[in-house]
C-alpha cells in the first residue's frame, strides 16, 4: 500500500511540475520582457536602432528571403544556421518596433512567386558548388520606396545591424544627402589655364573619391575663405584646409554648433601638396589643420610632428630602385584599427604617409572614440626629418609607450572657438556696430570625425592604375576609399546611424593563453636581442685586433685571440640557441596542459554540478526520512 501511495504521488508530482512549467512559460511568454545576460550584449539592439524604430509612423515591411531547399552541402548548412542569427535580429527589430515593422520570410524555390518577388526586390542568388542558386537577403520597403541587402554575407556579420537599420532609414529619407567639401587642394580637378598656351597642357579630373561620394550625395563645392556654412549640410567633409583663416574656421564653429557634423582630413606632412607645390594651397605649405577648434574641443595637432612607427612602417623604393623602410609612412593592419566601431569594423588596411597625432583630453561635455591608433613602439618624430628616409627616422628614436590617436571621433555638446563672436566684428569699436548673434554652445548632440592624414584620400595611396588594351585599369591598394566613404555614409546619413554599435563577437578567446604566448615571445626576443647584442661587441673586438697589426699581409691571418674571440661566441650562439629551443618546448607543454585542462574542466563541470546537487538531495531527503 505504501508503494502504491509513493508511485501516485511521484507521478503526481511529475505532472503538476510539467504543468507548472508550462503556465510559466505562457505567464512569462505573454509579456515582452527579455533579459540579455552575455556580456558583450550580443542579443540586444543597438541605441541608434532603437531610436530609428521610434521614429517610424507607418508599417515598414521587411521581407527575408532564406532558400530552405532539401540540399545539405556544407556551404548551405553554413548559410542556413547564419539566416537563423538574421531572423533572431528581426525579432529583436520587431520586440522594439511593434505593429510598424513587419516581418515576412519568403524561401524562393526556382521558378516560384517567392523567387520573382526576391528578383523583383533586388535579390543576388549565390551559386552553390553542386550548381543550386541559394538566396539570403532581405528588402525593406516604405510606401513606394525600396531598400536591398541584396545577400546577407556571414562574414560580415558585426556589420549586420547597421545595415539593416541604414536600410530604413533610407526608405524613410529616399532623397540623396547633401554633402559639402572644402579643400585647398585640386580634388575636383583642375581645368587648363586658359592664359597658359594650351598646347600639351592638360587638365586633372576629381580625385576618385569625389567621384565616389557624387554617385551616392549631392556634392557641393565650398570655399575655402567661407563666411558661412549651409545648413542644409548633412555633414561638411574638410580635406587639407591649409592656410584656412580665421573667419572660415569661425564659419565651420557656427555650423558645428547648429548641429551640423564634420569630417576634417588635416595633415602635419602631405606628400600629395609636398609633391604638387600647387598654388590653390594659398601658401599654406604642406602642413593643415584647424588649430582654433581643436583646442577649444580639448585636443591639440601638432603640425611640426609626424607619427613614426616601425611596427606598421611600409617600403617604398629610392632612387635606385631599392626597397627602404619608412617607419613614418603607415601601414596599418587591424590591430592599429578599431575593430569594435562600424565605420572601421571591416577595415583591414590603411595606408597613411606622415601622418599627425590627436593628444590631449576632450573638452568637458564631449566624448572621445578613438578610430585608428599606432602601437605602443611608435614616436613622435620632426616633419622634416621623416622626408629624409627611414634612417635618418630612426637615428636615436625612441619608443612613447603609448598608442597615439590618429583618427578620432567626438561626440557631445561642444563649445564655440571664438567666444569674442565673429572674428570679422572684433576689430570695430563701435559697440553699437557690433551684432554678437554667434552661437556658444550647440543646440543639440553632435559629431565630428578627425583624421591626422590627407594623403590617405589622394588616388596615388589609395589606388593602382595600370593601362591596358582595354583601357585603364584601376584596383584599389587597400582600404582608405572604404573608410572614407564609411565615414561620411555614417555622419552624412541618420544622426541615429553614429550611435550604432557593430555586432559583437561571441568568440571567447583564450586570455590566459595569449598572455602566455607574448610573455614567451617577448622574452625569446630579449634572448635575441642579447644575442644580437653579443654578436656587434665581438665583431668591435675583431675589429680592435685586427686594426693592432701593423703588417698589412698579417691582416688577413687571424690572430690567437681573434679566434678565442669566435670560439667564444659561436659556444654562446649555441647555448641560446639551445635555450631558446628549451623555452619553446617549455611554453608549448605548459599551453596544452592549460587547454587540456580547461577542456576537462568545461566537459565535466555540469555533470559534477548535477550530480553533487542530487547527492545533496538524497542526503536531506534520507535526514527527513529518518527524522519521521
Amino acid at each position: 500500500m505504501r508503494k502504491k501511495s509513493a508511485i501516485l504521488y511521484s507521478s503526481a508530482g511529475v505532472i503538476l511540475m510539467l504543468i507548472l512549467v508550462v503556465a510559466v512559460n505562457v505567464i512569462f511568454g505573454a509579456f515582452p520582457f527579455r533579459a540579455d545576460l552575455t556580456q558583450e550584449k550580443a542579443y540586444t539592439l543597438s541605441p541608434g536602432s532603437k531610436a530609428v524604430l521610434k521614429k517610424l509612423e507607418g508599417p515598414v515591411t521587411i521581407r527575408f528571403y532564406c532558400t530552405q531547399g532539401e540540399s545539405a552541402t556544407p556551404e548551405t548548412v553554413f548559410l542556413k544556421d547564419y539566416s537563423h542569427t538574421v531572423e533572431d535580429l528581426l525579432h529583436e527589430y520587431k520586440q522594439v518596433a511593434g505593429r510598424d515593422l513587419i516581418i515576412q520570410k519568403f524561401d524562393p524555390e526556382p521558378d516560384s512567386d517567392a523567387e520573382d518577388s526576391a528578383r523583383l526586390d533586388g535579390l543576388e542568388p549565390q551559386q552553390m558548388p553542386d550548381g543550386d542558386d541559394f538566396y539570403l537577403g532581405l528588402c525593406v520597403s516604405y510606401a513606394d520606396q525600396r531598400a536591398a541587402i541584396p545577400f546577407l554575407d556571414p562574414n560580415q556579420e558585426k556589420m549586420l545591424e547597421y545595415d539593416i537599420t541604414r536600410a530604413i532609414t533610407t526608405v524613410l529619407e529616399p532623397e540623396k544627402p547633401t554633402i559639402g567639401i572644402m579643400s585647398s587642394l585640386p580634388v575636383f580637378g583642375e581645368q587648363p589655364d586658359p592664359e597658359m598656351p594650351a598646347q600639351g597642357q592638360q587638365g586633372s579630373p576629381p580625385w576618385t573619391i569625389v567621384q565616389q561620394l557624387q554617385q551616392d550625395y549631392n556634392v557641393q563645392r565650398v570655399p575655402m575663405d567661407a563666411t558661412n556654412i549651409d545648413d542644409d549640410l548633412n555633414a561638411l567633409v574638410i580635406i587639407f584646409p591649409a592656410g584656412i583663416s580665421d573667419q572660415a574656421q569661425y564659419a565651420i564653429d557656427q555650423f558645428v554648433l547648429r548641429g551640423g557634423k564634420l569630417i576634417a582630413f588635416l595633415d602635419p606632412q602631405s606628400a600629395y601638396a609636398s609633391r604638387q607645390q600647387n598654388p590653390m594651397m594659398g601658401g599654406g605649405g604642406a602642413s593643415a589643420s584647424l588649430d582654433k577648434l581643436l583646442n577649444a574641443w580639448g585636443l591639440q595637432f601638432d603640425t611640426t610632428k609626424v607619427v613614426a612607427d616601425p611596427d606598421f612602417k611600409m617600403q617604398l623604393q629610392n632612387e635606385q630602385g631599392q626597397a627602404v623602410d619608412a617607419p613614418a609612412w603607415l601601414a596599418l593592419t587591424p590591430e592599429g584599427i578599431n575593430q569594435n566601431d562600424i565605420v572601421t569594423g571591416e577595415i583591414d588596411s590603411l595606408w597613411l604617409p606622415m601622418a599627425g597625432a590627436f593628444t590631449g583630453n576632450p573638452a568637458p561635455g564631449l566624448k572621445e572614440t578613438v578610430l585608428l591608433h599606432s602601437s605602443k613602439d611608435a614616436a613622435l618624430v620632426d616633419s622634416v626629418m621623416a622626408n629624409m628616409g627611414g634612417d635618418t627616422v630612426m637615428n636615436g628614436f625612441k619608443a612613447a609607450g603609448t598608442n597615439y590617436a590618429l583618427a578620432v571621433r567626438l561626440t557631445g555638446i561642444f563649445k564655440t572657438a571664438f567666444p569674442e563672436g565673429d572674428p570679422m566684428d572684433t576689430g570695430k569699436t563701435n559697440s553699437l556696430a557690433r551684432t554678437d548673434d554667434s552661437l556658444k554652445l550647440s543646440k543639440i548632440p553632435t559629431s565630428v570625425v578627425l583624421v591626422g592624414d590627407s594623403d590617405l584620400l589622394a588616388d596615388d595611396f589609395s589606388l593602382r592604375k595600370t593601362d591596358s588594351p582595354f583601357g585603364e585599369l584601376v584596383n584599389p591598394m587597400n582600404a582608405n576609399l572604404d573608410f572614407a566613404q564609411n565615414l561620411v555614409g555614417q555622419m552624412a546619413g541618420d544622426s541615429s546611424l553614429i550611435g550604432l554599435r557593430s555586432r559583437a563577437s561571441l568568440s571567447r578567446p583564450f586570455t590566459r593563453v595569449k598572455q602566455m604566448e607574448a610573455a614567451a615571445e617577448a622574452s625569446g626576443q630579449a634572448k635575441i636581442d642579447a644575442l644580437q647584442q653579443s654578436l656587434s661587441d665581438t665583431q668591435e673586438r675583431l675589429n680592435e685586433l685586427q686594426q693592432q697589426k701593423t703588417d698589412k699581409d698579417q691582416r688577413l691571418i687571424l690572430s690567437p685571440q681573434q679566434e678565442a674571440e669566435i670560439d667564444n661566441f659561436r659556444k654562446q650562439q649555441a647555448e641560446v640557441s639551445r635555450e631558446l629551443r628549451q623555452a619553446q618546448k617549455d611554453l608549448r607543454r605548459e599551453v596544452v596542459s592549460l587547454e587540456t585542462r580547461l577542456t576537462w574542466l568545461n566537459i565535466l563541470a555540469m555533470p559534477f554540478a548535477v550530480t553533487a546537487a542530487g547527492v545533496a538531495m538524497a542526503v536531506v531527503k534520507r535526514r527527513k526520512t529518518s527524522a519521521k
